[in-house]
């Protein structure tokens, strides 16, 4: 039988205990997304309120303009409402014309973190009064790189004129008043969806965008939505085709209103590692052979 010293029994226990933490650790790292983190944001600080029932685009959510829904399931064969606050607040707009036929645009910003953004696709809520089902048919699109419209700022996205829009469909969404709540579907939401597709670094942006349909009554921009919130957002709108803007207000409270919208896509930076796993079969047969290596080296 080969002698071992006292040393050689220490150093062989300090490998057992190496080759465990190892595996440990490995089974550690299985337990998280080693992606880049990307955090939803929003342009405001929002009531917990639904966005809305139907997600049309596809991928991750980066963006959040604000909620839509502010009385979820409360609507005409269930579906969500978005309740103009007219008798509590003595607000007066359903929503703000925004189709090409006319000239009207309307436009609100967010913000791109530090490490930027590759937008895939961006989502836009509208309806035309009368409507049971999307008649959007155009939506086209411009991204600035400060306010629409003022010196220093310019479109780094789209124009005035293409159609980037690829799907849309009813939101399951109705607007109403506060007394037409559960009465009312006369003005159902739909969701429309543009592609984009492009890389953005960090800053201010404002989406600049303007619909069409074949409805007889809008397009209707409904703003964002909050219970007891009179004001809203920052979002402007153009009447002569993008030239000039001026804020978007409710008619009745006269309180700056935001839009809702939503962006999908990645952090620039977000880069997934690959971390080698083992299962727990994986890890409990490698324990074994380490027994058995052991006592062979014992006994030798």
């Amino acid at each position: 039988m080969k002698s071992y010293n006292r040393g050689e029994s220490v150093k062989f226990k300090i490998f057992l205990i190496a080759i465990v933490l190892f595996f440990s650790g490995i089974l550690a790292a299985q337990s998280q997304d080693n992606a880049s983190q990307i955090v939803t944001t929003k342009h405001l600080t929002p009531l917990p309120e639904i966005q809305h029932s139907l997600k049309l685009a596809s991928g991750i959510i980066i963006y959040d303009n604000g909620p839509l829904v502010n009385s979820p399931g409360t609507g005409v064969g269930g579906m969500d409402e978005s309740v103009l606050q007219k008798t509590s607040l003595g607000m007066d707009t359903l929503g703000f014309g925004h189709q090409v036929s006319t000239g009207y645009r309307v436009a609100d910003d967010f913000v791109v973190p530090a490490a930027g953004w590759n937008i895939g696709q961006i989502e836009f809520f509208a309806y035309e009064t009368g409507e049971t089902a999307s008649t959007i048919t155009l939506v086209n699109l411009q991204i600035w790189d400060g306010p629409p419209g003022q010196s220093g700022s310019q479109v780094v996205f789209g124009d005035t004129v293409t159609n980037i829009m690829s799907q849309t469909a009813p939101a399951n969404i109705l607007r109403v008043t506060e007394t037409d709540s559960g009465a009312d579907n006369s003005r159902q939401i739909a969701v429309s969806v543009v592609d984009v597709n492009i890389n953005l670094p960090a800053g201010t942006y404002w989406l600049d965008w303007q619909s069409e349909g074949s409805g007889n009554s809008g397009l209707w921009a409904p703003p964002i939505t909050m219970t007891g919130n009179t004001t809203t957002g920052n979002a402007v709108r153009s009447s002569d085709n993008g030239v000039t803007y001026e804020p978007i207000e409710d008619s009745g409270t006269l309180t700056p209103q935001g839009l809702p919208f939503i962006i999908y896509g990645q952090s620039s930076g977000a880069t997934a590692t690959s971390v080698p796993s083992l299962n727990f079969w994986g890890i409990l047969v490698l324990l074994l052979l380490l027994v058995i290596f052991s006592q062979q080296y014992l006994r030798q």
